[in-house]
């Protein structure tokens, strides 16, 4: 299982069930448009830091972004 690939599709699917675009996110988290759109594609590696505090910006807890779909 690709980590990576698996937050992406979380985050993007979180996302969206929340009706926020990326510069919303981008507003509530720090975290930049473009890295947030890398994070989606699965092409960064997030922290544990990092999964933190994107949950925090879409108010759900750091365990849905890891959890397998």
């Amino acid at each position: 299982m690709d980590m990576r690939k698996l937050v992406g599709r979380n985050f993007a699917r979180i996302r969206r069930e929340k009706h926020l675009t990326q510069e919303e996110v981008e507003a509530r988290s720090g975290f930049s448009q473009q890295y947030l759109s890398g994070l989606e594609q699965g092409r960064r590696n997030p922290t544990v830091v990092t999964l933190y505090e994107l949950a925090r910006a879409l108010g759900v807890s750091h365990v849905d972004l890891v959890m397998p779909d």
